[in-house]
């Protein structure tokens, strides 16, 4: 294994949440680090919709969007956010096959950024995203993307965490041959 950042290294997607509140302006430290993301033609395609335990009504809503089995643990975590892809240029209106990749980039830089504050961030792919279009008007053009739970995590990280080996991943030359 190769040596890489601590903030790196201690990133993981706790399930179990201390009950604390995030404070606003962390909340906005974690956008601002998002919002410097690269991106495409500097797109900037993320949005993201923000719900905290502070607005029971607006936290309900955004946590009444996820499957049951996320519903159960995610409900104790003091922020939930929903990201958003907008999947054309603004310039020209044409595809932007790489909105999602750019979400990506912005929610890694969030979850940095997060970690650097004491924060576990976990995302989730098991939500309803027409139940979410719904629920927030999304527009056409948009694209729900992740529901992210973020706090101070109850658990602790775990002591062993598998990765596939770097040689499946990264090839050299041609496909599947190790870099």
């Amino acid at each position: 294994m190769e040596p890489i950042d601590e903030l790196l290294q201690k990133r993981f997607s706790p399930r179990a949440f201390e009950d604390r509140s995030v404070s606003r302006e962390t909340i906005r430290t974690l956008l601002e680090a998002a919002r410097w993301a690269p991106s495409s033609f500097n797109e900037q395609p993320w949005r993201f919709l923000v719900a905290t335990r502070d607005d029971p009504a607006g936290f309900e809503k955004l946590l009444g969007c996820l499957v049951p089995g996320n519903q159960e643990w995610a409900r104790n975590a003091p922020v939930l956010m929903l990201s958003v892809a907008k999947l054309t240029f603004s310039r020209n209106d044409k595809p932007n096959r790489h909105a999602y990749h750019d979400v990506g980039l912005a929610v890694s830089q969030l979850i940095v950024q997060a970690t650097a504050l004491g924060l576990r961030v976990h995302q989730m792919a098991g939500y309803g995203v027409d139940k979410a279009r719904e629920t927030y008007g999304i527009p056409e053009g948009f694209e729900p993307v992740a529901v992210i739970a973020i706090g101070y995590s109850g658990e602790e990280m775990p002591s062993s965490r598998t990765r596939r080996p770097q040689g499946e991943t990264a090839f050299g030359g041609r496909w599947g041959e190790a870099y």
